[in-house]
């Protein structure tokens, strides 16, 4: 059999596709910020362009991709499916484990998939600014290059944690032409709050959002972006699991076990979310999603909602959650340093069509070492999340299965996490009960 299985420009997918559509019980509606009542579209029309806030709530199953995406979609896609013969060998399991490359972009991860597209909408609706949050930096990287393909100028507000961390993610976004701010910042009055409130922190997601968001509600030329978590976010990265189908079918196969890692969703919901409408006609299938044991909001969070940020500028979504003001410790997987996690996915947590798992990082990079020594690819840290879990699944494997990873992207700007692990400086954290019930209190009181 092949060990890689490509697909020709003429089989990119030409539309997205929506879960919303076929979900059995409806999705909980997002909610005002200040009043608690349902969110009405035009709530959103000063952070999102129109036309992104229509795929957000859309009730179509199938979205066209328009021609301009397509175009740029195929500097990278169709990415190659490939089957880890070595890695097998190496476990000597009876699973195959195929894994699907989405390290092949220009931005090296999954995330341009939406990046381009979100910035397409934004140019056509006249908007000439976008501004962002960013954790690891794959986002902040995937969106300006968006920018710069599209004719935007870009603001980057990186988790201080991983701007200190990753160096050359931030050199990436302003090789693309952004300006890169690590958050909490003195640029806007969520960040000089947070700095009065919070001295020292490291920074998370959620305060690097309120920051954006905050960029965006001030200024009439910018929107705001996001890399995860969204409805829209997860739809246009269906084009994953899109391909995937085409690629299985040609192999043969079907896949049994699908896994990926979690931060906000957006990977996992991009391979996973196509397969799901097979899972509810009865095919027997398994969706493993795979977080960071220091931010376990699938494995330990509640489904509650909360607030998308921590200055509470956000709607309010339904969502697995550990809290809007947890401060995950600076773990170098900065991708899953987020306290919930997407709607869809928690509804599908929530209806146990899916199941979730959580590692400490020195044992992702133990699997991330395993892999890369066997199958030459160095995966990023979050990726190596679903690596661990597809590695310990095929041990466990006692009859022929056949698993499928996204494989999320590659780690060529994440070796000052390898030379931590490699040189044993690497910790591992773990969040007491205590700090999550006292970071979950607020979702009471929401």
């Amino acid at each position: 059999m092949e060990e890689r299985i490509l697909l020709s420009e003429k089989e990119i997918p030409q539309q997205w596709y929506n879960l919303l559509t076929d979900l059995k019980t409806p999705l909980a509606p997002p909610r005002h910020p200040a009043t608690g009542e349902p969110l009405k579209p035009e709530d959103l029309y000063p952070i999102f362009p129109k036309s992104l806030v229509a795929q957000e709530v859309s009730s179509e199953r199938w979205i066209e991709i328009p021609d301009p995406i397509l175009e740029i979609y195929r500097l990278w896609r169709p990415t190659p499916l490939c089957r880890a013969r070595r890695l097998e060998k190496a476990l000597g399991t009876k699973a195959q484990i195929w894994y699907k490359y989405e390290g092949a972009s220009p931005a090296g991860s999954h995330k341009p998939n939406t990046a381009i597209a979100q910035a397409y909408y934004n140019k056509q609706e006249g908007v000439t600014r976008l501004s962002t949050e960013t954790g690891a930096g794959q986002w902040g990287s995937a969106l300006s290059l968006a920018c710069q393909l599209l004719g935007l100028k870009c603001t980057v507000y990186m988790v201080k944690g991983s701007y200190e961390q990753k160096p050359y993610r931030r050199i990436m976004m302003e090789t693309w032409g952004a300006e890169v701010f690590a958050s909490p910042s003195d640029k806007t009055e969520s960040g000089r709050r947070i700095q009065v409130e919070m001295p020292g922190t490291p920074g998370s997601l959620g305060i690097a959002i309120s920051e954006a968001v905050e960029d965006a509600a001030t200024h009439e030329d910018t929107k705001y972006s996001l890399g995860s978590v969204l409805n829209h976010v997860c739809l246009h990265q269906t084009v994953v699991g899109l391909e995937t189908k085409k690629q299985f079918k040609l192999a043969g196969l079907k896949p049994d076990i699908l896994i990926g890692c979690v931060g906000g969703g957006s990977n996992f919901a991009g391979l996973v979310f196509p397969f799901v409408p097979e899972k509810l006609a009865g095919q027997e299938m398994r969706f493993i999603a795979v977080e960071s044991a220091a931010c376990p909001s699938l494995t330990r969070g509640q489904f509650a909602y909360d607030f998308g940020d921590t200055a509470g500028l956000t709607p309010l979504l339904k969502m697995f959650s550990i809290g809007h003001r947890f401060v995950p410790a600076p773990v170098h997987a900065g991708g899953l340093r987020y306290h919930g996690m997407a709607p869809m996915v928690s509804h599908l947590m929530a209806e146990k069509l899916i199941e979730a798992r959580a590692y400490q990082q020195k044992e992702v990079f133990e699997a991330a070492l395993l892999f890369a020594r066997t199958e030459g690819i160095i995966p990023a840290p979050e990726t190596n999340h679903a690596l661990k879990a597809a590695i310990d699944v095929a041990r466990e494997c006692r009859e022929e299965k056949v698993i499928l990873i996204n494989f999320s992207g590659h780690g060529h700007f994440d070796l000052s996490a390898y030379e931590a692990f490699l040189t044993g400086r690497m910790t591992d954290s773990t969040v007491s009960d205590e700090t999550l019930n006292k970071s979950m209190g607020d979702l009471k009181k929401i």
